[in-house]
């Protein structure tokens, strides 16, 4: 995968040198450029703002250092143009799923007040990461392209190992221990050291299902619940959503 970002602070991008991404990268899982699209601004002073028509507060970007800059990328005929904008398509699981089988994705990066309108000419996606105002899009697209890279075939140690994660099943994810077994009177759940397999499936899924009604409900509504699932949660529900054993 390619991914270019267009943006004013190209040094905010650092930390995907680090950690998964980081050896994505070194393994040639996928590719990472910065654009700083100041550099194209065309006047003197190398504005890449200016004053929105009709007045009202904040500076708008310009389109035309962002237009050149686009221009300037080379681009596959399929890339998806992602502009960063609180009032866009919130970001899920699922679409950071819908993106990695993209072969290149294109972030523009806003800072100041907004945007001039014509910019939105150029893109495909207006993603946010929540119902809040960052001072740029540079920290929303660290995120959106960490949970994007994650999934590329070969990044994980298991091809299998992001299936269980928060959101990914449409449930949240079920509870993790390790080692050691009783640390200061806290135990595993003796379930998990069985090594009964169906039993263990059950649990998790019961605790999947437990933290989402606890948490977030309104994600039960989005997906198709099994007889299994059904049964669970009616137990749950006639429990209060206790931590009781339901198996």
């Amino acid at each position: 995968m390619k991914i270019d970002i267009l943006t004013l602070f190209p040094e905010m991008f650092a930390a995907l040198n680090q950690s998964m991404v980081g050896k994505a990268q070194e393994r040639g899982l996928v590719t990472i450029e910065t654009h700083d699209f100041r550099e194209f601004a065309d006047n003197k002073q190398r504005h890449v703002d200016d004053m929105p028509y009709g007045g009202g507060q904040g500076m708008l970007l310009m389109p035309q250092p962002i237009f050149d800059a686009f221009d300037a990328i080379e681009k596959k005929t399929s890339a998806r143009v992602i502009l960063l904008d609180p009032a866009g398509e919130t970001f899920t699981q699922q679409k950071a799923e819908e993106l990695s089988a993209e072969e290149q994705l294109i972030f523009i990066c806003g800072h100041y007040e907004g945007y001039d309108e014509r910019i939105k000419t150029l893109v495909t996606d207006e993603l946010s990461v929540g119902d809040f105002v960052l001072t740029g899009g540079e920290m929303a697209a660290t995120v959106m392209i960490d949970a994007t890279v994650r999934l590329l075939p070969g990044v994980l140690g298991k091809e299998e190992s992001h299936l269980d994660d928060s959101f990914s099943s449409g449930l949240l994810e079920y509870p993790q221990y390790t080692r050691p077994e009783d640390f200061r009177g806290l135990k595993v759940p003796e379930v998990l050291m069985s090594g009964h397999h169906e039993n263990i499936r059950k649990w998790r899924l019961t605790e999947s299902l437990r933290k989402t009604l606890a948490r977030r409900p309104d994600l039960l509504e989005n997906i198709a619940l099994t007889d299994e699932m059904q049964a669970i949660l009616v137990k749950l529900q006639e429990s209060g959503n206790s931590n009781e054993n339901l198996l």
